[in-house]
């Protein structure tokens, strides 16, 4: 009998623990692995939730004016601006799951106690979980543990804003100028006045409004785009504006806010107001002041004012969606607005309630003799134009800074007077 080989015993127990270690470490290494991967997954999708919900309350909290109907538009700004944003490693559909609903924004007043007064509310909260969030490489590890490691997971995110003062601001290229001897905080203005923007004419003269680029420049193109939906932002008290030359797209612009629009351009691409609902001299009595904005001036049983419009999502057609009866109502005459196409549509589950948000309701610069911005005036945008060079109508609201004005708009936040922009608390 061949003797045994005690060597072979050695080698292969020593091939047994290398086999036994390497399956040890090959657990730890899926394990790390699993981590770095999976949680790196979870954190980009918080990222990502928490990008939109900081637009939500950014949004929401814009519409936080002290009026009755503030807080429903602020759930409809909240949840549009949240679900344009991409979630679920940029899933446009947030990998299935739901979006960001009306039950995820909610309301708080001045001492920060749970409200749903329209009138008290100042800071607003959205927050949503996402579920649903596939891990890939933990789920290996449920045969080695008695727990287990569930296939999906759900992230949270919440973010509340309110309104402060702004460093810099986000107004259109319209400016205004102080009547002759008046100062702030009106500038001689009346509030509900309207005051004209003249088409044909560069500049403004006292008590008047014109076309200003706040690039300083003289680009009359310059004027549609900072019109545009991006607008200009940074604007402050001390910039010099620019008198632009005569106007050749500024009608477009200008009447999306409206919601009407030319081509191809629509509601979900091109953000109208609100409503669409125009004030004239012919659907509007009123004398100075004509208080469009919150008065009782309308001629015909229909005709309301801006905020009873704005709380029924009217559009410029009012009920409808025929542009020709539209500028029939607003102007007495069927074809004003015939190069334009479209209509946004009006109710609750239009696109006016969809896509809309305050953006008739803006920010314009007062100047000074010299073209420098020395403060921000309030104003309404009453009527669309009918063409680039034709004269516009504004109405005067009130100082930008007031702590009661309806006029938020974008804007760099930190300052300690000036006009109020959407601010992020937590």
């Amino acid at each position: 009998m061949k003797p045994r080989d005690p060597t072979a015993a050695t080698a292969g127990r020593e091939g047994g623990t290398i086999v036994l270690t390497f399956s040890l470490m090959l657990l730890f290494l899926i394990g790390f692995a699993g981590i770095a991967i999976d949680l790196s997954r979870l954190f980009i999708v918080r990222t990502e939730l928490q990008t939109a919900l900081d637009s939500c309350a950014l949004a929401a909290a814009q519409e936080l004016d002290g009026q009755s109907t503030s807080t429903t538009r602020a759930i409809n700004a909240g949840m549009a601006a949240a679900n344009l944003n991409r979630v679920n490693l940029q899933s446009a559909n947030w990998d299935g799951q739901a979006k960001v609903s009306a039950d995820d924004i909610s309301f708080f007043d001045s001492t920060n106690s749970a409200t749903s007064d329209s009138v008290a509310a100042r800071y607003v909260q959205c927050q949503h979980s996402q579920p649903g969030v596939h891990t890939f490489l933990l789920q290996l590890l449920t045969r080695y543990s008695s727990d287990g490691f569930p296939t999906t997971h759900s992230v949270y995110a919440v973010a509340v804003a309110t309104r402060g003062h702004a460093q810099s601001t986000c107004p259109i290229p319209v400016a205004l100028r102080a009547k002759a001897g008046k100062g702030p905080p009106n500038y001689g203005f009346a509030p509900g006045e309207w005051v004209t923007i003249y088409g044909k004419k560069i500049g403004a003269g006292p008590g008047e409004m014109g076309w200003y680029n706040l690039d300083g420049s003289n680009d009359a193109k310059e004027t549609a785009i900072e019109l545009s939906e991006n607008g200009k932002c940074g604007v402050k008290a001390g910039d010099s504006v620019g008198t632009p030359g005569a106007q050749t797209s500024v009608d477009v612009p200008w009447n999306q806010r409206f919601g009407i629009y030319k081509n191809k351009d629509s509601a979900s691409d091109n953000h109208p107001d609100f409503t669409g609902y125009a004030y004239t001299s012919t659907n509007w009595s009123n004398k100075v002041p004509q208080n469009a904005f919150s008065g009782d001036g309308g001629i015909g049983a229909t005709a309301k004012n801006y905020l009873t419009k704005r709380a029924a999502f009217a559009s410029f057609d009012d009920t409808g969606t025929d542009l020709k009866d539209g500028a029939q109502i607003a102007f007495g005459d069927r074809n004003a607005l015939n190069s334009f196409k479209s209509v946004a549509t009006p109710g609750a589950g239009g696109e006016h309630a969809s896509y809309g948000y305050n953006r008739r309701i803006v920010m314009v610069p007062v100047l000074d003799t010299t073209s420098t911005i020395v403060d921000f005036a309030c104003m309404l945008m009453l009527a669309p134009l009918a063409g680039p060079n034709n004269d516009g109508q504004m109405e005067f609201i009130g100082n930008a800074s007031a702590i009661d004005t309806p006029c938020t708009t974008n804007g760099l936040a930190g300052g300690v007077a000036g006009p109020l922009v959407p601010v992020l608390v937590r």
